[in-house]
């Protein structure tokens, strides 16, 4: 099983269990991006989508990833307007993006310590989080390597 079809599985299960719709469209949506090896935008999607269902339009994708955010399937990547796929749904706190400037690689991170310094660091300034992004651009190390040899 690939990791798009675990990840598909997933999903399916995961809306299943909180009684949320995973119409074609959506899993269709997901499919396009978990089969990405870098973020895809909107209008990507759109393009991508119109190609199986003449009758697509922006609404139809930005209703899609909006149901795919909610249900933590998607993460936007806010930096270039993108999405990715989330690689662990289960996992429900806060999470961080290594994204690569040159082949659009992200990694997704769990470093829950940074997100509770974060938000105590917030309470005490008297602000209330209600999403935290970090997004941390680089260079991976293919590219790294690839540079080098270069």
């Amino acid at each position: 099983m690939t990791d798009a079809t675990a990840l598909l599985a997933q999903a399916e299960r995961q809306c299943q269990l909180r009684g949320a719709r995973f119409t074609p469209i959506r899993r269709r949506v997901l499919e396009m991006i978990a089969g990405a090896s870098g973020g895809l935008k909107a209008y990507e999607l759109l393009d991508r989508l119109a190609v199986e269902h003449a009758a697509a339009r922006p609404p139809t994708i930005y209703r899609a990833l909006d149901f795919l955010i909610e249900q933590g399937l998607v993460h936007r990547i806010e930096s270039l307007n993108a999405y990715v796929a989330c690689p662990c749904p289960e996992h429900a706190h806060g999470f961080q993006l290594l994204i690569c400037r040159h082949c659009g690689r992200v990694e997704e991170l769990h470093l829950d310590d940074v997100n509770a310094q974060l938000s105590a660091k917030a309470r005490a300034l008297g602000f209330r989080v209600e999403r935290q992004t970090i997004e941390l651009l680089g260079s991976c190390d293919a590219c790294l390597n690839a540079a080098v040899r270069a």
